[in-house]
């Protein structure tokens, strides 16, 4: 059964997707959870549709427009931080902006049923070529960004002691945001804008319950995340239920084992 997916195009590209977008939310999303901006996720998220939304209305490919406003988006969040607001207000601001000029868009298009419907929800049969060129070019940037690990990490414990210590705390940050958003880009792809969240914080959420330090963590997140999506989307495969469904409750089940195993151990 396995061999006669494998020999459909469309599900090779889809499994190599979702390694590849598993393996980046497994990575990202515990400097997401570690900062408590999982709200930050859904706001990006929410940005990426309303540029979709207008490349729909522009009838162009999505992610030429998705990507660039995307980007643009976080770096207005981060630069309304670094003007006094917080995180969850420049996330909610750019939230509002994004989800109205979505609606604004669609609603002057004369159709917008099903390619709308698997932005929001996410849809395996809509992964082509250029997508996995993009993933495999952000797999680079994700693989040299390893360099900053450790100060993504130090600056995220405490960032005015990162601050104080001679880190370029504010160029870290931007960074980091801006690969967030072009995973947020990719991931909507295949979970949808709604679930993202889910996608990103879940992962992360499990291996911090069973981990006692940030490299762990970062590793169980990885490895959590791609087992979760890849399961997803066999199991979706083969009973016929949604990919962005069963990938989040893949990862909800994960999650949940986690839990008992701390519980378990802090009895001990």
């Amino acid at each position: 059964m396995i061999a006669d997916l494998l020999s459909l195009d469309f599900f090779v590209r889809s499994m190599l997707l979702t390694a590849m977008v598993a393996f980046f939310a497994g990575y990202f999303g515990v400097f997401v959870v570690q900062r408590q901006m999982s709200f930050l996720g859904s706001g990006l998220a929410h940005a990426a549709f309303g540029s979709v939304a207008l490349a729909m209305l522009l009838e162009t490919e999505p992610l030429l427009i998705a990507l660039p406003f995307t980007v643009l988006g976080a770096s207005l969040i981060h630069w309304l931080g670094r003007r006094g607001l917080s995180a969850d207000s420049s996330t909610g601001i750019l939230f509002s902006l994004s989800m109205a000029l979505g609606i604004l868009f669609l609603s002057l298009r004369n159709s917008f049923g099903q390619d709308a419907f698997a932005y929001l929800f996410g849809s395996i049969l809509y992964v082509e070529e250029a997508d996995l060129w993009i993933a495999g070019g952000l797999l680079l940037l994700t693989l040299g960004s390893f360099a900053f690990w450790g100060q993504w990490a130090y600056a995220g414990l405490d960032s005015e002691l990162a601050k104080s210590d001679g880190q370029k705390v504010d160029l870290m940050e931007w960074l980091l945001v801006c690969f967030l958003a072009v995973v947020i880009v990719l991931s909507i792809k295949l979970i949808g804008a709604v679930l993202i969240t889910s996608f990103l914080v879940l992962p992360a959420s499990a291996a911090r319950m069973v981990s006692r330090s940030f490299a762990r963590m970062t590793a169980l997140s990885i490895a959590f995340s791609l087992f979760g999506a890849i399961t997803g989307l066999l199991i979706s495969a083969f009973v016929g239920v949604p990919a962005s469904a069963a990938i989040v409750l893949v990862h909800c089940f994960i999650l949940g084992i986690c839990l008992l195993l701390q519980a378990r151990f802090s009895r001990s």
